[in-house]
């Protein structure tokens, strides 16, 4: 992939991952970033980062929201060549315990993984129009083997970890290029007083573009790189040791 003269849709680009993702790509040339996120203050600081930011404000659990989002690029951005979906929210909760389950079940469902996959199945068109066509998703080691206290969260990114690989051989006859990254444990807003050994957003970030680079499809990020490999030695142990871990 070349990291010049791009127009990049991220979701979730607030902060944590999505943030670091933006500047990263704006210390290359001619790239500029569609911010999407919920909060417009948080929006305007970003902006006031660089005049290649165009911001829009969109909560992804809300589907007519999302209708906005894609009119918005359909109309106006229709130069849009990466889309990167980043945003994700992670509730902590048993099944056996939990009052108000199918508000929290419906609302991480709709934003980690109806979101994306709805942002795909419409911009679709439009990316393959452009020159450097590509997805990227933003998945977790914990698709991989999952933690106790996220069900849904880890069935999610599971879906779209096995989504990713299913839409890469739709398209592997096309020029649309798709990317998964596995994170380890970030140190994000979403991980605060959970687990230790976190890395930045930035260190994330810098390695995805490596990868990137060189078509790496499928990116696993620091620790989870260790987690391929233990699944594939001991599926047991490496559900053993994620079971009761608080990774992203």
């Amino acid at each position: 992939m070349e990291l010049e003269n791009n127009k990049i849709l991220i979701t979730g680009a607030t902060g944590g991952i999505g943030k670091a993702l933006a500047k990263e790509f704006l210390r290359h040339k001619n790239n500029t970033i569609i911010a999407v996120g919920r909060d417009e203050k948080k929006l305007e600081l970003l902006r006031s980062i660089s005049e290649n930011i165009i911001p829009f404000t969109c909560d992804l659990g809300e589907p007519l929201q999302l209708e906005e989002l894609v009119l918005f690029i359909e109309k106006e951005h229709s130069d849009t060549n990466i889309l990167i979906n980043n945003a994700g929210i992670q509730y902590n909760y048993s099944f056996r315990e939990e009052q108000h389950i199918t508000d929290k079940i419906k609302h991480e469902l709709n934003v980690n993984l109806y979101a994306p996959l709805s942002l795909i199945g419409l911009l679709l068109p439009i990316l393959t129009l452009n020159d450097q066509p590509a997805i990227v998703n933003i998945s977790s080691g914990l698709a991989l083997a999952p933690k106790k206290q996220a069900p849904v969260y880890c069935g999610s990114k599971a879906a779209i970890h096995i989504f990713t690989k299913s839409l890469r051989y739709q398209l592997e006859d096309s020029d649309v290029r798709v990317f998964e990254v596995l994170p380890p444990l970030v140190d994000t807003d979403m991980t605060k007083g959970r687990g230790s050994g976190k890395i930045s957003p930035e260190e994330l970030s810098r390695e995805f573009i490596r990868k990137f680079k060189k078509n790496k499809y499928e990116i696993a990020i620091g620790k989870v790189k260790w987690l391929k490999l233990l699944r594939r030695l001991s599926p047991a142990l490496a559900d053993r040791m994620l079971k009761n871990g608080s990774g992203k």
